[in-house]
């Protein structure tokens, strides 16, 4: 295979489509891969690029396919059921693994494979896509700006746009779960929305920006952002409309509920009769926000705010910039987080990220 060559598995899927789609700019070649031939084949027809039809569960054929390149991008989620299938076949292949998750259970299991990945030479990289390349950014910048910092509060809102299924069912799997920060280096679950404020992300062309209301949720910087930066305590928000965070008090009298089978298989058959996705004219359209701040020990805060393109397209980007890095022998051997590979300007070598510090 040719050196810009690298495997796709979950081409099929909306993110793994767009980030096929996209390859060709940069310029890369994706094998793409997956279960469904009736959608793989198709588009790499129209593409003109190889593929492989295989399970992620036949250890045989998915061990064919990553000794046939440096790297892979699993874009096929939820990644609670795919990633440590294809990381157990990296290090057999010594291949080079990155995701687009953004789930803090699966980031903290991948951490389990560092020393794995370091005696083989490869690097794990979950998190290559929004999911949580602006936020970790983020908080490194923060970081190296108040080093002494000792809490962190990061938040992301989306002005447009929409979910992906893929998005969508990752989030009904997790119902019911409530949420999750960071406290003294150890992760503290939470109710969901526990906590709510107003953010005001106006940064560059936005300007002159309402505030956007966000709430608490379990991003996956709970995880990530402590590995970056060392900030014992981590809180992660979303924006959420103010009626939304208010009837989330009352969740956990119905998480029970949430968490059968029964609503769940109600909420991905409603999913799977809804669009794959925000059509490109919405996603042009839409805007990413990023927020953070950094307090340390006296009180003293840092601010900075990112903004960006609509979180697919952003994913799309980052995780083709992560991985032609890859391919041009920059990486770090071992579990790694998007900032502590490249650094918090990472971010910004995506088309259209702003990016400032306010205070």
């Amino acid at each position: 295979m040719p050196s810009n060559s690298f495997l796709l598995y979950g081409a099929n899927g909306y993110t793994g489509e767009l980030i096929a789609r996209y390859a060709a700019s940069y310029p890369l070649q994706p094998i793409l891969a997956g279960r469904r031939r009736e959608v793989i084949e198709p588009l790499a027809n129209k593409l003109g690029l190889p593929f492989r039809i295989f399970d992620m569960n036949d250890t045989t054929a998915l061990q064919a396919a990553l000794k046939e390149v440096k790297a892979v991008i699993n874009a096929a989620g939820p990644f609670q059921f795919t990633g440590k299938q294809m990381i157990e076949a990296c290090l057999q292949t010594n291949t080079h693994y990155l995701d687009i998750n953004g789930d803090i259970a699966v980031f903290e299991m991948m951490k389990q494979y560092d020393e794995a990945a370091k005696k083989t030479g490869i690097m794990l990289l979950p998190g290559a896509g929004f999911d949580v390349v602006p936020t970790d950014c983020l908080a490194l910048l923060l970081k190296k700006s108040l080093p002494d910092a000792i809490s962190l509060r990061l938040a992301f809102a989306t002005l447009g746009g929409g979910l992906s299924h893929g998005t969508a069912t990752t989030m009904v799997t997790k119902l019911g779960e409530g949420g999750a920060v960071r406290k003294d280096g150890k992760i503290i679950r939470k109710p969901l929305g526990q906590k709510g404020m107003w953010v005001d992300f106006s940064t560059g062309s936005g300007k002159g920006l309402k505030k956007i209301f966000v709430m608490t949720i379990p991003w996956g910087d709970i995880s990530t952002a402590y590995y970056t930066t060392g900030i014992p305590d981590i809180e992660s928000y979303t924006g959420m409309p103010q009626k939304v965070y208010y009837l989330l008090k009352g969740q956990s009298l119905f998480n029970w509920l949430l968490r059968t089978n029964l609503v769940r298989n109600f909420l991905k058959r409603k999913i799977n009769q809804r669009p794959a996705g925000p059509s490109d004219e919405q996603r042009n359209n839409a805007r990413s926000l990023v927020w953070g701040q950094a307090t340390n020990a006296g009180g003293k805060t840092v601010t900075a705010r990112l903004s960006g393109p609509e979180g697919y397209t952003l994913t799309t980007h980052s995780a083709l910039i992560i991985v032609q890095k890859i391919l041009n022998g920059n990486f770090s051997a071992g579990y790694q987080t998007p900032a502590s590979a490249y650094g918090e300007n990472l971010v910004m070598e995506i088309p259209g990220v702003q990016r400032e510090i306010v205070s």
